[in-house]
């Protein structure tokens, strides 16, 4: 065993052949695959790609390794992480995740199994996807539900796709400005490749406007609106008469939602939407760096055959037992790819069967409870920081977790001193604003510190 080994790797004369050990394909292999598919080198494979994002350089990759000299440098590259305390959201929430789901998940008959197209093979899978649907529908009150989508921004562009081909013949699509900024902007990709019209629906005293919404309803062609019922200020949205008015125009109405929050607030079933979608990681999934995340769709019953992606139902087999198959699959492998409502082939299923084992730990009432700390937690430091005679509330609206404040401080120095200090938090908006976020995961303790750094700046 070799002792304090470089963490570069070995340089070849040939820059066409990677020469580390690690690597399967043996130089007779690489030039067998480059002469098959007609290229001379491997840079030739990538002459499409613009030159000034082509990496040219040596790749930084050590020799081989022993396990206890990997685990010694994983070590060392852990220890310069900083454990920062959250007060962000934005999105992506630092909800607490009971111990257990992990040891649930590396169950064999969930973690090893392929995606479900044979039932005999993949009952483990399919029952929990089933679950899955069916937790879904409970917390949206919603008729159904597909498996699962990437995150809750395709999930939402997904909706909108499904209220286009609802509608046949329409062009348009509004969209709420409340609506987080990176829901928005794939929302806005989305419509751009497809030819869809995106309207937008203006906001008043941080609430979408109904005023609004029917001035753009009014205009006609509308095939569908989506709205929050939590938006990007963290404001818990009153939607009283949006249905009505999109209904009244022949267009669909659909709430992107917190779904942790949908155990205290109305659900989108409750305002009479046609169609409810967000992101399941405030269920307990962890925040790492970006991901993972899982979406969620679910729809009145009479939309199932537009919901994208697949669906499991409850059958008996040949011996009278409950069995899960596939009944639904919108995919453009059954059908012409190109009259496809979507062409979303696959799910986050483990990460559906996260949020699944989580939904099942904390019940409705484990639910309430986390909703019920996060509300004062919140409310906690939304005062502490009035008091502080720094910070003025924008909005005069109701919140659950999260808020927006004006601040005389600026803003970069006000974040690199809670860095500074352990804390991440005061994302600035678009507008301005600083926003903080409260889960049940904070302590008065920590808010109290985080006060003080505060005061200090």
């Amino acid at each position: 065993m070799r002792n304090n080994m470089p963490l570069t790797a070995k340089k070849t004369n040939n820059p066409t052949v990677m020469s580390f050990a690690y690597f399967p394909h043996t130089d007779s292999d690489i030039q067998e695959m480059l002469q098959r598919i007609g290229v001379n080198s491997l840079d030739d494979l990538y002459a499409d790609v613009p030159e000034n994002v082509v990496y040219k350089d040596e790749y930084d990759l050590p020799d081989a390794m022993s396990e206890q000299e990997i685990r010694r440098l994983f070590g060392e590259l852990d220890r310069k992480n900083r454990q920062l305390t959250v007060f962000c959201g934005a999105g992506a929430y630092d909800h607490y995740a009971p111990a257990v789901i992990p040891a649930v998940l590396s169950r064999a008959e969930y973690l090893t199994a392929y995606t479900p197209y044979q039932a005999e093979i993949s009952q483990g899978t399919l029952r929990y996807i089933f679950e899955f649907q069916s937790m879904i529908t409970e917390l949206t009150g919603m008729d159904c539900a597909n498996a699962s989508m990437y995150d809750g921004a395709t999930a939402a562009a997904e909706a909108m796709m499904m209220a286009m081909a609802a509608t046949k013949k329409k062009t348009r699509f509004l969209v709420s400005e409340t609506l987080l900024p990176q829901v928005l902007n794939v929302v806005r990709t989305y419509a751009k490749f497809n030819n869809i019209a995106l309207g937008t629906v203006k906001q008043n005293d941080g609430n979408t406007d109904l005023e609004s919404l029917k001035a753009e309803l009014a205009a006609g062609d509308v095939a569908g609106v989506l709205v929050p019922s939590i938006n990007r200020y963290g404001i818990i949205e009153d939607l009283s008469g949006m249905a009505d008015a999109v209904h009244e125009q022949k267009g669909l109405l659909v709430v992107y939602a917190d779904p942790s929050a949908l155990a205290v607030v109305k659900t989108p079933g409750e305002w009479g939407a046609d169609i409810a979608c967000g992101d399941g990681q405030p269920l307990g999934i962890p925040v790492s760096y970006g991901g993972p995340y899982v979406g969620f769709l679910a729809s009145r019953k009479e939309l199932v055959r537009k919901l994208p992606g697949r669906i499991v139902g409850a059958t008996t087999d040949v011996d009278g037992k409950r069995a899960f198959v596939l009944t639904l699959q919108a995919r453009e492998q059954h059908i012409r790819r190109q009259k496809a409502n979507s062409n979303i082939c696959s799910n986050q299923s483990l990460m559906a069967l996260y949020v699944t084992v989580y939904l099942s730990l904390m019940g409705k009432e484990g639910l309430k409870k986390v909703n019920e700390m996060s509300y004062g937690g919140a409310h906690y430091l939304y005062d502490r920081l009035v008091e502080t005679g720094l910070f003025t509330p924008v909005f005069n609206r109701p919140f659950l977790k999260e808020f927006v404040m004006s601040t005389s401080l600026p803003a970069e120095r006000l974040q690199q001193a809670l860095l500074d200090n352990g804390f991440l938090a005061a994302i600035q908006t678009e507008e301005g604003y600083v926003s903080f976020c409260v889960t049940e995961q904070r302590t008065r303790e920590e808010i109290d510190r985080m006060i003080d750094v505060i005061k200090s700046v």
